[in-house]
């Protein structure tokens, strides 16, 4: 068979040599790999014995028309939601559109004019940024209701300044937002005993502050959710983790009862709250998603495990480090390069299951600030609890990669990756070919 040579390139030495340096960071990362899977049995015990004491049964499969009301189905997966996160009340809703959508219901569903809002991680995420009001106007966002806004810069390593926030106590909050993941910031992501932490010291300082995660990402990877830890209030996606990757869309709140119900108030209406909503005849994909979650959340974990691998291996900078604690799914590469982010996104949508054919291209997304390079051959479009990597197109062009339903195919997606930044010219080939 004639050879294909691409820039001078060998390509089939250059795959060859790209499958076997992700074999190597495989093997190298055995322990952490087999510690995860072990892992597995823990998360799913946890999600057995919640549909096991809630009762579930094929009944439940059925949802209603119309308004919702007395929805069987939706009341078990609140309920069976609720043990799993260790919440009080957990409300699980297909109406609310996005993780975003849920967090924001509980901020205008809790917050009053005039209350304190303190973010304890930075910045929060850029689709917050405008439910806050720290962008845009006129569009109904909490300054604009009134509610006061401050945030705690984090310290130059990226973790939380717990002195600032025993200083920023002295003044009575409402609210403390903790937003678990790292979003598009380059730091660690907060694990369950930062999150205790931080319960801890707001808690004690003032016993009527509510504290609130933004628990995107998180769901599962830990022994422990935040609310089992202090957290007074969560929130996040089903197109994220406990969505097991084939919950079409939704969301949840969970935590004490009565903020649960004034988030489900602001998404439907005071007097309605949470007994109202039909599911569409999706509750058997809510419980099932559920169910496949502990094991797509191990498969996602490893996933990202290789992907520090590898490209740490290749001399790129990434957080967090292979064998550093992982809170989250989260995996960033720092690339430092526009083009170089178009190449891993291009390699990463061609080895997708679902539009492999599509070219990434830069564009302005909905809620975000910098326009976004996005690679996600997802079945459920948008899903990160599937193999996706998005990256913001502004310095220091960091990559965030996420999901995968398992490592197999994160494995082709990163040897492909491999070789189209070998023909790119962004890996000296000099010494290895």
């Amino acid at each position: 068979m004639e050879r294909t040579f691409v820039n001078g390139i060998d390509q089939e030495r250059l795959r060859t040599w790209a499958e076997k340096q992700v074999s190597i960071v495989y093997e190298r990362l055995q322990s952490i790999r087999e510690d995860r899977t072990a892992k597995v049995m823990i998360r799913m015990e946890k999600v057995l014995n919640a549909f096991q004491q809630e009762l579930v049964g094929p009944q439940h499969f059925a949802s209603v028309t119309g308004y919702g009301h007395g929805d069987q189905g939706r009341e078990v997966i609140d309920r069976v939601f609720a043990r799993v996160l260790g919440s009080e009340k957990a409300a699980v809703r297909v109406q609310f559109v996005s993780g975003t959508h849920a967090i924001a219901a509980a901020l205008f569903g809790v917050l009053r004019p005039g209350d304190q809002l303190l973010s304890v991680t930075g910045r929060p995420y850029e689709t917050l940024e405008q439910v806050i009001g720290l962008r845009g106007s006129g569009q109904g966002s909490l300054a604009d209701l009134g509610v006061l806004y401050e945030e705690l810069a984090l310290q130059a390593d990226g973790h939380v300044d717990l002195s600032a926030l025993e200083d920023a106590l002295e003044v009575p909050r409402r609210m403390i937002f903790i937003q678990r993941s790292c979003g598009y910031s380059w730091r660690p992501s907060l694990s369950i005993e930062t999150i205790q932490e931080i319960c801890f010291r707001t808690h004690r300082k003032q016993s009527e502050c509510i504290c609130f995660v933004d628990n995107c990402y998180g769901e599962l990877v830990e022994d422990k959710e935040p609310s089992q830890v202090g957290a007074d209030l969560v929130a996040g996606s089903l197109i994220k983790n406990l969505g097991g990757t084939i919950v079409p869309t939704g969301g949840y709140v969970a935590g004490h009862a009565d903020l649960v119900e004034q988030a489900c108030c602001r998404l439907t209406s005071p007097g309605i709250g949470s007994h109202g909503g039909t599911s569409f005849d999706l509750n058997r994909l809510l419980l099932q998603g559920l169910f496949l979650s502990p094991q797509m959340v191990t498969e996602a974990l490893i996933g990202a495990d290789l992907v520090a691998g590898v490209f740490e291996g290749l001399g790129f900078l990434v957080q967090p480090s292979p064998f550093m604690h992982r809170a989250d799914l989260i995996q960033a590469v720092r690339l430092g390069d526009p083009e170089a982010l178009r190449v891993v996104c291009k390699a990463f949508q061609h080895c997708s299951p679902v539009g492999a054919y599509l070219e990434p291209i830069a564009a302005v997304m909905p809620g975000y600030e910098n326009d976004l390079l996005m690679a996600g051959g997802t079945f459920i479009d948008g899903s990160t609890s599937e193999f996706s990597a998005d990256a913001p197109i502004t310095p220091p062009y960091n990559l965030y990669v996420q999901g995968g339903t398992h490592h197999a195919h994160i494995k082709l997606a990163l040897i492909r990756a491999i070789c189209e930044l070998a023909n790119a010219g962004f890996i000296d080939l000099a010494k290895n070919l």
